[in-house]
């Protein structure tokens, strides 16, 4: 009995002591927790985009509590809350300690604390705020009441940021009232380091301009888009419209609050429609099958697998060359190649380009996207494929794949951080692979800056400027059949200065209701409009050879077509130099957009809307 009691001892004095005087202080010690300042949030160029304000949680620990009619009365006047509520708190028997509210401002608290209430305890904690406002906010996302990350940037680096928390502990005796001693134990908090991000404040304000006005004018379901650095891979803006002012929160509404809080060109998938028309001819130029001096014909569908697949133009383009097929996006073109590259070799470029695989961009939701399985796929399915339908892919896997295409063909990894500031650490581009040739790079470069100037992409021009791109129009589906009457229309271009392309956007307006459809119509013009802003606010010189003087370029009325057979308006608008986009599979015309009457750029794109 006395080894066993001796043995006992010493397991309790050697191997339990620490444990046991850890237990003990949680007995003897009351402690309020002391929030870590959050690291703020910058900019690629130092301006703060979420920041921590010193505010402060008040507590009340009942059995400590002398007056509990002054500790209610003084409590529910300065912080704006229920007496009566805070009388039951203070005097329950059940609960050692209540929270009374978090995130008080310093002034209310030092007059909280002039009162010297016993029983009423001040803690340090942080209010997030958001000098940007609305600015940002799908990027930056969410953080909880006490301080976590909960979506986007806040919750993808929460560790980074966060800090550790301290706290301070007082002896108080068995029931939780402070002893009469000086001695109190502090463990000071430790702050967050800061990020610093890729993202450009003033890029993201010229986007999310673009897509609230896209939002209104063509009465959308929602406006996506993105800007992003074709060298490096860094994503300069993103976002959705609409928006809410971060610093007023919907917190109420929970299903406002963490909808419109997504990122959706990262989170979401979409039937890419003709923008995918990009990936086709890379793959089709880079294997060989097709060149420059290429000649098709278009009769406005193609029968495949005993299936008749139309051409977006269904009385069709005629002759045409590949550049011809690239600027008027016709679909009998893109069929032709991906069937000459064939299920194999196709998929293999799929696969090459990152499609249905996630792009490893720092940030929490993304989509992988959706690849037909290769065994199910037939002719009539790769065909479709060329030209963007049967696939669905995320924006930004698309926009890192488009800027690989025309930037020299090695594929980024997207980041949204460039460095842990404190830290001394840098998030440097990171290369995945090459997916092309610099020379197949420069091939469709030059094919889609036609796009642009000679095609369906006029809209998003910017005079004396080098930008290319492509237009997209996708029909939605619903249940896995067509959904009809709604479109996600889109534009995906490039800017290149000096030549070389530096900064791609993609941009999505998702079921426009206003305006027809078509992306040369709904997206394009807001491309145009985010490349002016961007350009004035970098101050990037115009090319003297690309500039043409406004007066030399001829500006021809639109004009009324309604009643008359739908061939005879096309070739009327044709003839006097627009770009003509037929809505709809109509004999006769119902009118235009823009309207009759209208004063635009020979060359402009207009809708012929049919019956």
């Amino acid at each position: 009995m006395a080894a066993i009691i001796s043995g006992r001892l010493v397991y309790i004095q050697l191997f339990s002591s620490a444990d046991l005087r850890y237990k003990a202080a949680e007995q003897w010690y009351r402690d309020l927790p002391l929030m870590a300042q959050r690291g703020e949030i910058l900019d690629t160029n130092g301006k703060v985009m979420a920041e921590s304000t010193l505010t402060y949680s008040i507590y009340i620990r009942p059995v400590a509590i002398t007056d509990p009619d002054q500790v209610s009365s003084v409590l529910a006047s300065a912080l704006g809350m229920d007496r009566q509520s805070i009388y039951a708190k203070a005097t329950s028997k059940t609960v050692s300690e209540w929270l009374i509210k978090m995130q008080v401002s310093k002034l209310t608290t030092l007059g909280i604390m002039m009162h010297n209430l016993t029983g009423v305890f001040i803690s340090q904690t942080y209010d997030r705020t958001y000098p940007l406002g609305t600015t940002g906010g799908q990027v930056l996302g969410l953080v909880s009441v006490d301080g976590v990350g909960q979506e986007g940037i806040e919750a993808y680096y929460d560790q980074i940021l966060r800090g550790t928390n301290g706290k301070a502990a007082q002896p108080s005796d068995l029931r939780g009232i402070p002893l009469d001693t000086n001695t109190q134990y502090y463990s000071p908090s430790v702050s967050g380091f800061d990020l610093t991000l890729n993202v450009d404040a003033m890029m993201q304000s010229i986007l999310q301009t673009a897509l609230n006005n896209a939002y209104i004018e063509q009465g959308a379901k929602a406006v996506s888009g993105i800007i992003y650095d074709v060298e490096t891979g860094g994503v300069l803006a993103s976002g959705s419209a609409p928006f809410y002012d971060m610093n007023d929160q919907p917190r109420d509404d929970i299903s406002t609050l963490m909808g419109e809080i997504k990122n959706t060109p990262i989170t979401n998938v979409l039937e890419p429609g003709s923008i995918f028309k990009i990936i086709t001819l890379a793959a089709a130029l880079e294997e060989g099958v097709t060149d420059e001096s290429d000649t098709f014909f278009c009769p406005g569908f193609r029968v495949i697998d005993g299936e008749r697949v139309k051409c977006w133009k269904t009385r069709g383009h005629g002759d045409e060359t590949l550049a011809e097929g690239v600027w008027q996006s016709c679909n009998c073109v893109f069929m032709d190649l991906a069937l000459r590259l064939g299920v194999d070799k196709y998929y293999s470029y799929l696969k090459k380009f990152g499609l249905g695989q996630k792009t490893g961009v720092d940030f929490y939701g993304e989509s992988s996207g959706l690849v037909l399985d290769k065994k199910w796929v037939r002719p009539v399915d790769l065909a479709r494929i060329g030209f963007g339908q049967a696939i669905a892919v995320s924006p930004i896997q698309f926009i890192s794949i488009m800027s690989a295409i025309v930037g020299g063909g090695e594929l980024m990894t997207p980041r949204f951080a460039r460095e842990i500031t404190g830290a001394g650490f840098t998030i440097p581009p990171q290369t995945r692979q090459r997916i092309i040739s610099e020379k197949t790079s420069e091939r469709v470069r030059n094919l889609l800056y036609g796009v642009v100037t000679n095609g369906s992409g006029k809209y998003a021009g910017v005079n004396g400027y080098q930008i290319g791109g492509k237009t997209g129009t996708a029909q939605k589906y619903k249940d896995g059949i067509i959904d009809q009457g709604h479109y996600v229309s889109s534009f995906s271009g490039f800017l290149s200065v000096n030549g070389k392309p530096k900064y791609s956007v993609m941009l999505m307006v998702d079921e426009p209701s206003k305006n027809g459809y078509y992306g040369s119509i709904v997206a394009a013009p807001y491309v145009g409009q985010i490349f002016s802003n961007m350009i004035d606010y970098l101050k990037i010189p115009p090319d003297p050879a690309l500039y043409k003087p406004v007066n030399t370029i001829p500006n021809v009325a639109v004009p009324s077509v309604a009643g008359m057979k739908a061939d005879e308006a096309l070739a009327i608008l044709e003839a006097l130099g627009f770009y003509v986009d037929v809505a709809e599979d109509g004999n006769l015309a119902s009118g235009t957009f823009p309207a009759a009457g209208t004063v635009l750029a020979q060359g402009s794109p207009v809708v012929l809307n049919t019956f």
